[in-house]
């Protein structure tokens, strides 16, 4: 899904946010994204604070309010011109989003995405908390390890198919009982 947004954008820069499940101490499962495809340029993209909080709400709603479990872990955009890295701007912004007063969480994370020349998906992660300077964590792609020339990326799961799938394998054990 997101190498074809990421081809479809073209030389625009595309973004949104991540919805995470929390599977461990430290480890978080991307299971969802917003796609914003307006509001990025050559060089920039500026993010819609409406469209995505719609799309973390629906997000809350599908996985039953478990902010625990699953919850909003930070954003991701794409530098299809230039390194997949965090620029100076996307540092400044990300502090800026971790001072507001509305932000709960004491930590974020920002992905940064691209289609290599040979179609393949480079990534990077920083997470970012008060008063630190950005850190790198380590991204997984899970049994498609050949999908990236950088660092891997967690493979999204639709949250509706992995609720569905969880949904009727309970309701198999509840018929075998």
């Amino acid at each position: 899904m997101l190498l074809r947004e990421l081809r479809r954008a073209g030389t625009d820069e595309i973004g949104g946010v991540l919805a995470t499940e929390r599977v461990a101490d430290r480890v978080f499962r991307i299971v969802d994204l917003s796609v914003q495809r307006k509001g990025g340029t050559f060089a920039a993209f500026s993010r819609d604070a409406s469209l995505h909080k719609r799309f973390i709400r629906r997000f809350h709603d599908l996985t039953g309010h478990q902010y625990e479990r699953f919850n909003y872990l930070g954003e991701w955009h794409s530098h299809p011109s230039f390194p997949a890295l965090p620029s100076p701007t996307d540092v400044l912004t990300m502090h800026s989003l971790l001072e507001a007063p509305e932000q709960m969480a004491n930590f974020l994370v920002l992905l940064i995405v691209k289609r290599s020349s040979a179609g393949k998906l480079e990534a990077s992660a920083h997470a970012f908390a008060h008063g630190l300077a950005p850190i790198r964590v380590p991204l997984v792609m899970p049994e498609r390890n050949d999908a990236l020339t950088e660092v891997a990326a967690s493979a999204r799961l639709s949250l509706r198919k992995r609720l569905a799938m969880r949904s009727n394998s309970d309701r198999s054990r509840l018929s075998r009982r």
